[in-house]
């Protein structure tokens, strides 16, 4: 069998969102079929963060902050889009 007769497997993330990406998403929490091998930069535009990300947008997967975009998920990774944190 070659690369292109092996068919990816679906796995499942769960996408957290803080602050006003709760009302830009709509949710505060959802869960995302993918292929396998889906990198954090490939949901990011998926889901039209990742214009976001050169504007302070931080990520965390699984509670690690992580500046890795083309790290492929995990199955059940749960990842969080936490907006930059403005005060005085």
């Amino acid at each position: 069998m070659d690369d292109n007769q092996i068919q990816k497997r679906a796995i499942k993330v769960r996408m957290l969102f803080f602050g006003p990406l709760v009302e830009k998403m709509g949710s505060r929490e959802i869960e995302v079929p993918l292929n396998e091998g889906t990198t954090l930069l490939e949901l990011a535009e998926k889901f039209h963060l990742s214009k976001l990300i050169g504007s302070g947008l931080r990520i965390a997967i699984d509670g690690e902050i992580t500046e890795k975009l083309d790290q492929p998920l995990a199955d059940a990774a749960e990842i969080a889009f936490l907006p930059p944190v403005s005060g005085g």
